[in-house]
């Protein structure tokens, strides 16, 4: 069983049930189990500023699926809940990241484990260092709260309970 945490995050639609909803389909997919979720938190968008802001949040899961096969289903997931290709850190209904899974470091075209930036991102740091802030990342060997600490000060607004 890996324990894998999953950064999940929209801006378009209705946000908090896409949230609710990528959540619902995990907890229904084979070999998954969702163990924890952070608060949802209120953002302002990454790379490409002018669109709304962004509500994210962090999954903690257990799986017996392999990096490859929890990619499909992430992706499946998505195209259900309508994500369509966009340009890159565009709009997007729903966005689903494996953000670590286990200690494995993975570096393959289309996947890339750790993700390459979640040690710069607040949006993903805050939510998983509420639910993880011991997790060492497996590049950085740092925990997920000293990688926050040192984070830059941007991006978070506002966090509010994840939807039931």
């Amino acid at each position: 069983m890996q324990i894998v945490y999953l950064g999940l995050g929209t801006n378009s639609g209705e946000r908090l049930l896409n949230l609710k909803r990528a959540c619902e389909e995990l907890k229904i997919a084979d070999r998954v189990d969702v163990f924890r979720k952070s608060s949802v938190f209120h953002t302002e968008p990454w790379g490409y500023t002018e669109q709304a802001y962004f509500l994210n949040a962090v999954l903690e899961i257990r799986t017996t699926l392999d990096s490859r096969e929890l990619l499909s289903v992430v992706k499946q997931i998505e195209k259900r809940i309508g994500r369509k290709k966009s340009f890159r850190w565009g709009p997007r209904v729903i966005d689903i990241d494996i953000i670590s899974f286990g200690n494995e470091r993975i570096g393959t075209k289309g996947l890339v484990i750790p993700h390459p930036e979640m040690h710069l991102r607040k949006f993903v740091l805050v939510p998983l260092a509420e639910i993880a802030p011991f997790f060492i990342h497996p590049v950085h060997n740092e925990s997920i709260w000293r990688l926050l600490v040192q984070s830059p000060e941007n991006e978070v607004l506002w966090h509010s309970t994840f939807p039931d």
